[in-house]
């Protein structure tokens, strides 16, 4: 018979209940201890026995205090009790607890009294109701009546079981949710990432094989996705190249160039879906790179094309990163940009340890409602920022937004004054990029 999750102490419930067992068990056994050490009638001490000895000689007549006296210096050697004579004890002006506690048990008619110190011995006297002092040596004092309480250690026991669970069950929890949150903070289809260690109690090694197994199923889905895209497009490039071959055949001018038009749309947009789904090519190494020189690149060849663009920063910062990759979103932003403004400004701005790229141009802008969407792949701008049908995709903001969470980074949109759009990249200058899911 399989015993309830609660007793099985490969699982978190079974650990947390044999653990406060065990420290249940073991303040018991320490109070116990505890209670047998300090029990509250503890064996007379040096102290006990010179007030009980001092009740004992003030009772007695004194003519018997003599023989009592010599009587109790044979029976209690190391007290070394004795009667002095009046005029000779120096009482020293000190006090100590031990006093107090016997002057509690003689009561008001005796007097206990800390005398000067004989050598390195201390000693004790009591007067007598009639005014007889003896004197012995009491070594030691009173156990503290704090430090070593029994409530005290059974007080310091507790809280040290407890501590000890509180710690183990926070490392047992925590820690394994904290391996959860990196991996789901790491987690790619490039099947790069570590899988979960299924270690710990068996709540979180089952919690583990299940992420485990979702991230295999996820990758393998969008795998399965990729190769179907891929054999779709290379199926599509044949006959849309039969097309446009035949097309060239048409006589009639206006239906040749908006049929030549309409294929050309059809294979950017086929290129365009594949650059942004495809996850099997070949992942381009991190390296140093030039950023100033790249936006200035980027500058350049759209200005080659007849396009006003400005490139305002550095002429030199250098940072980890893919230079393909990276050059390939600047051009995407530009690319956006120089559709819908008439001049276009590149801007890199580097403080400590990160890098802003923004593009900005003087279009219409975007309204607030629609910035995040816009980041979305296959959404196009509002009314103020539509051209015709052949103008794009909505691929070019979410290939480069992809580009920038691959690198570290995050890509956002805001507006220019007084009017416009500015796409901003911000990217870590030497944080290890990541792919992006």
């Amino acid at each position: 018979m399989k015993p309830p999750g609660f007793f099985r102490l490969n699982g978190i419930g079974g650990q947390i209940a044999a653990l406060v067992l065990a420290s249940t068990v073991a303040l018991h056994l320490v109070v116990t201890a505890a209670f047998l050490i300090n029990r509250p009638d503890p064996p007379p001490d040096g102290a006990r026995r010179l007030t009980d000895a001092a009740l004992l000689l003030g009772a007695a007549e004194p003519g018997e205090r003599p023989r009592l006296v010599a009587d109790l210096a044979r029976a209690f050697p190391r007290l070394g009790i004795e009667m002095l004579a009046p005029g000779t004890a120096t009482v020293d002006a000190s006090d100590s607890p031990r006093l107090y506690g016997m002057r509690h048990h003689l009561g008001p008619r005796f007097k206990a009294v800390q005398l000067a110190p004989d050598g390195n011995t201390r000693r004790v006297g009591i007067e007598l109701p009639d005014g007889t002092m003896i004197a012995a040596r009491v070594e030691g004092g009173p156990r503290p009546l704090f430090w070593g309480a029994p409530w005290l250690m059974a007080l310091m026991t507790a809280f040290i079981c407890v501590t000890v669970l509180g710690l183990w069950a926070a490392r047992a929890l925590t820690r394994p949710l904290s391996s959860f949150a990196r991996a789901a903070e790491d987690f790619s289809l490039d099947r790069a990432a570590e899988p979960l260690p299924e270690r710990g109690p068996e709540e979180i090694r089952a919690v583990a094989r299940a992420l485990n197994r979702m991230h295999e199923r996820i990758a393998r889905l969008m795998s399965d996705r990729t190769r179907m895209l891929a054999a779709i497009s290379h199926d599509l490039r044949t006959p849309i190249t039969r097309l446009r071959l035949r097309a060239e055949f048409i006589e009639d001018e206006g239906n040749r160039k908006r049929m030549l038009i309409d294929l050309d749309q059809m294979r950017a947009m086929l290129e365009s879906v594949l650059s942004l789904l495809r996850d099997d090519r070949k992942i381009e190494a991190v390296t140093l790179v030039d950023i100033a020189s790249t936006l200035q690149l980027v500058a350049d060849q759209f200005g080659d094309m007849g396009h006003v663009v400005h490139y305002d920063g550095p002429a030199s910062a250098t940072a980890a990163a893919r230079p393909d990759d990276l050059h390939r979103g600047i051009t995407n932003l530009v690319e956006n940009a120089v559709r819908f403004g008439a001049e276009v400004t590149i801007r890199l701005d580097v403080s400590g340890s990160t890098f802003v790229i923004g593009v900005e141009d003087d279009g219409p802008g975007i309204s607030d409602a629609r910035k995040q969407e816009m980041l979305e792949p296959f959404v196009r701008g509002d009314d103020a920022r539509t051209m015709d049908e052949s103008t794009g995709f909505g691929l070019g903001l979410s290939i480069a937004r992809a580009i920038a969470i691959a690198h570290g980074g995050e890509l956002s949109l805001h507006d220019r004054k007084p009017h416009g759009l500015i796409v901003r990249m911000q990217l870590p200058v030497w944080q290890a990029p990541r792919l992006a899911a």
